[in-house]
């Protein structure tokens, strides 16, 4: 009974000390909780006053700057010009002739006469095959000609003896035909050892290789002192005709009828070769002909253009951008193709005017590289945006970005105040104002979006 009242009041000496240390704890926690949130909060006016005056905080508020905070473009004046409708592909350029130079008789190689990759004519001399076998054998048919020919004279001589015989009857008839036989059989030996004579002679020139074709000569597949022959898979070098130089590419089969029909009527369709990275033009041309079906896998069909290559840019199996040229749109809006935007109004531009911002609608006519034909709410020298556009709305502000001509009134004229600095300026950190006077226009819009890329939504 005494362990009992005894083990009763050490418990109840202990409760008082457990219920003292929880509710510190909860304390504890209730000021931590009050300073990561109640004390956030009360911060909050103060730090948002904080954001509103410095730079950049009115646009960290929402997706869109608020209506004191201008957003920063790059603006380009709307034009009214003429602009091309083209397609665009991907071609490889061909030569016109290809020719494997072969060996038309077998034997040693005793000379080269070409420089691997120099231009060679149409009958140039490329090597020579050891000649001396083929001389023989041409001496050979001359002289079996010669005897011949001396036997046929003398046949022709008895012949004619006993044609006079036969006429006095002093011989008989029988040895007249004979001899005549004899003739026309010595006549046509000759025929068969100047055919002989011929062929060695022909054999003989073939020892002097020729170019068959005008063209750019590739690697030589034979040295000196080997023994080349016709049957030789690779020959003794290629030539190919590159002036003028071919370009197969493929086009929508769209296309085709508006193709057949501007070369129905001996019209020109312009083509342009262009070089991988789209930056240099290699070569001009026109479109020659078309392939005879549509691939029905792709949808396409194949186009041939033909290009002088005077100065032998175009290599054969190169790859290059095509830019085929279809009609031409006379006088129409055109807008740099940046300034094009697509979404939810369709397709439409937006347009700068004393600092407010419209979305105009419009409709692509034809787009040429880095320009848009358009048709809708626009009229020339309309300022649209080409850079910035995704952080702007209908009716909202925008502030112009060019580069500072120095004077008052230039920064004015650009929304700038009466110092001569730019409002632009003014959301930006001091450090980066000299750095971004100095910048190109380029650079200065690569870093605008970088930093609008990197500010939270």
């Amino acid at each position: 009974m005494q362990k009992k009242n005894s083990s009763r009041s050490s418990t109840g000496a202990v409760r008082p000390w457990l219920l003292a240390g929880v509710a510190v704890a909860g304390v504890a926690l209730g000021g931590w909780w009050w300073k990561g949130h109640g004390g956030a909060g009360a911060e909050g006016p103060a730090s948002a006053a904080s954001a509103a005056g410095g730079p950049g905080g009115g646009a960290r508020g929402g997706r869109f700057p608020g209506a004191n905070r201008p957003q920063p473009v790059s603006v380009a004046a709307v034009q009214r010009r003429d602009v091309a409708v083209a397609v665009e592909a991907i071609g490889s350029i061909a030569s016109a002739n290809t020719a494997v130079v072969r060996a038309k008789v077998g034997g040693e190689l005793k000379a080269i006469y070409f420089k691997e990759g120099q231009a060679v004519k149409a009958g140039q001399a490329l090597a020579l095959i050891d000649p001396r076998p083929f001389e023989i054998a041409r001496d050979q048919a001359q002289a079996a000609l010669a005897r011949d020919q001396a036997q046929l004279e003398n046949a022709r001589a008895d012949l004619a003896r006993y044609k006079d015989l036969v006429a006095k009857e002093a011989a008989p008839r029988q040895q007249l035909d004979t001899q005549q036989a004899l003739v026309h059989q010595l006549e046509a030996t000759i025929l068969s050892d100047q055919a002989t004579l011929d062929n060695a002679r022909l054999q003989l020139s073939y020892t002097r290789v020729t170019a068959p074709i005008s063209g750019q000569a590739g690697l030589k597949q034979a040295d000196l002192g080997n023994n080349v022959a016709p049957t030789d898979a690779n020959g003794l070098l290629s030539i190919a005709q590159t002036q003028p130089a071919a370009v197969v590419f493929a086009v929508p089969d769209a296309r085709l009828a508006r193709i057949r029909q501007q070369l129905g009527a001996n019209l020109p369709l312009p083509v342009q070769a262009w070089d991988r990275e789209h930056r240099q033009m290699l070569a001009s041309g026109r479109v020659a002909s078309t392939d005879n079906a549509i691939d029905a896998n792709t949808g396409t069909i194949k186009v041939k253009a033909l290009f002088p290559n005077q100065d032998n840019a175009l290599f054969p199996n190169q790859f290059v951008n095509v830019r085929l040229q279809l009609d031409t749109l006379k006088d129409v809006l055109v807008v740099p193709t940046a300034a094009v935007q697509r979404g939810a109004p369709g397709t439409f531009v937006y347009v700068v005017a004393d600092g407010q911002v419209a979305l105009r609608k419009v409709q692509v006519l034809a787009t040429d590289g880095e320009s848009t034909g358009v048709q809708g709410e626009l009229k020339a020298g309309d300022q649209v945006v080409t850079d910035g556009a995704d952080r702007l709305r209908d009716g909202g502000k925008a502030e112009v970005i060019k580069a500072p001509a120095g004077g008052a009134g230039g920064a004015a004229g650009r929304g700038g105040d009466a110092s001569g600095r730019p409002r632009w300026m003014d959301r930006v950190p001091p450090a980066m104002v000299d750095k971004l006077k100095s910048m190109s226009e380029e650079d200065r819009r690569a870093w605008i979006q970088q930093h609008r890329a990197s500010a939270p939504q």
